[in-house]
């Protein structure tokens, strides 16, 4: 299952001349994913953190599936969205099992339900339950750090997945690894999936919709393709002229 997220004239501000993200607006498609990228202290993961209320909104509307969840529990809102940050956010003293079913523990599953759906989730993120359910963090590596995160993000099977610069504290050849990883669970759970990212090829290689965004403003939102064919503005044009990226529909623009 998914759901559309729809945030309308959003805006977080900490009092005069400290607003970081300003009357943003957008729709997110069931189902799909939104990779969010700009300059530093643009905005982006107050904007992520704004869609659990983690953070919460100055003023503005934010939907779910077509719901008002502002003014809803806000603990089960964040129990119904699964959230990634670096390395996973492991508790050091918990084991993979304990890490990963600790959402169904705080939903009260019966302990032979949370078993089998730890299990199912490690074989799901390429991790032998056999072999790593019993470790602990520090027995493991930073890939298999974010892949026990994101099996603990997924274990109450939600319509919504945040995931804040997930990859961003990894060598590259595990980062591509596991940005492959990324696209094969995309593909095969159909999440609705908010994305936070400094690093625009990986946006392009995973995103379904870019947001770009600057000074907690929206500077661009479109596909890939689009971005780079159709840009909104100067500033568009030059942020990505700074990077060396392809058109996933073609051939890269001309610099």
């Amino acid at each position: 299952m998914s759901l559309e997220i729809e945030l309308s004239k959003v805006t977080k501000s900490y009092g005069p001349g400290k607003t970081v993200v300003r009357e943003l607006s957008l729709v997110l498609p069931a189902g799909k994913t939104l990779c969010i990228i700009g300059t530093s202290g643009c905005g982006k993961t107050t904007t992520l953190k704004l869609i659990n209320r983690l953070i919460e909104p100055t003023s503005g509307e934010l939907r779910i599936g077509g719901r008002d969840v502002l003014g809803g529990d806000v603990i089960a809102l964040r129990r119904s969205i699964g959230y990634v940050i670096q390395e996973g956010g492991l508790f050091p003293h918990m084991s993979v099992a304990q890490n990963v079913g600790l959402v169904a523990r705080l939903l009260a599953w019966e302990p032979e339900r949370t078993a089998r759906r730890v299990d199912e989730l490690l074989e799901l993120v390429n991790l032998n339950p056999g072999e790593y359910r019993h470790r602990y963090p520090e027995e493991l590596s930073g890939g298999q750090r974010q892949r026990v995160g994101v099996a603990r993000a997924l274990m109450a099977d939600p319509p919504i997945v945040l995931m804040d610069e997930p990859f961003g504290a990894l060598d590259p050849i595990t980062r591509i690894g596991l940005q492959n990883e990324f696209l094969r669970l995309k593909r095969e759970l159909g999440k609705t999936i908010v994305f936070v990212t400094h690093d625009l090829p990986e946006a392009f290689k995973l995103g379904d919709l870019i947001l770009l965004m600057h000074a907690g403003e929206l500077m661009q939102l479109g596909t890939p393709h689009e971005l780079l064919r159709s840009p909104a503005s100067s500033f568009v044009t030059d942020f990505l002229q700074a990077h060396t990226i392809h058109d996933p529909q073609g051939d890269a623009p001309d610099a």
